[in-house]
């Protein structure tokens, strides 16, 4: 077996543990979802109860009102909020996924220009290259259907943006005819009344 063709292996056997343990690491969290969601109604229920539990009046103490603070969102919050399970698939699963079929695919490029022994092989690198493909593929079509999506909602965003300025526009000026007209009455009713 050739160097190359013994990189390759060991290459696709590396990707294919780490891959694994990604796979591995979203089947638990998905389980862990599903758990969630089955525990989540029987944790509503339990609340209800709860709070269904007659409470004892405290003594309310006169208070000065003041003045409310706003909540703010700690920097915890935000990232909690802000990864989902979908975030965690994309970073543990179609971005190695992807980066691994690209950056295999250069590396074959390059190696068949200087080395003749893989254009002579290069039936199963090319079949190598179809099989990572086929989801690399897949999850970069989705990303550029998610990327079309959030142009479009920009594009629409900006349409009403700018039709809510050109109808403030129109109210405004309007408004400053009417005014306008209404002093120029009250002067020709004051002129009359002299």
């Amino acid at each position: 077996m050739s160097p190359l063709a013994e990189f390759l292996l060991t290459l696709m056997e590396v990707s294919a543990v780490a891959l694994a343990l990604a796979g591995i690491t979203i089947v638990i969290a998905f389980a862990l979802r599903i758990t969630y969601w089955f525990l989540t109604p029987w944790g509503r229920l339990l609340q209800t109860v709860i709070r269904m539990i007659p409470k004892r009046k405290k003594k309310e103490k006169k208070m000065k009102p003041q003045e409310k603070e706003k909540p703010q969102m700690s920097d915890k919050d935000v990232a909690k909020e802000g990864v989902t399970f979908n975030d965690i698939f994309m970073f543990m699963i179609a971005v190695p996924l992807v980066l691994l079929w690209v950056g295999f695919a250069g590396f074959v490029i390059h190696s068949g220009l200087n080395d003749a022994a893989v254009l002579e092989d290069i039936e199963g690198y090319t079949t190598l290259i179809a099989i990572l493909g086929g989801p690399a593929l897949l999850i970069i079509k989705d990303a550029l259907d998610v990327w079309k999506q959030e142009q479009a909602e920009k594009t629409a965003f900006y349409k009403i943006k700018a039709q809510s300025v050109i109808d403030y526009n129109n109210q405004a000026q309007s408004q400053a005819q009417m005014i306008e007209s209404k002093q120029q009455e009250q002067e020709h009713k004051m002129e009359n009344k002299k």
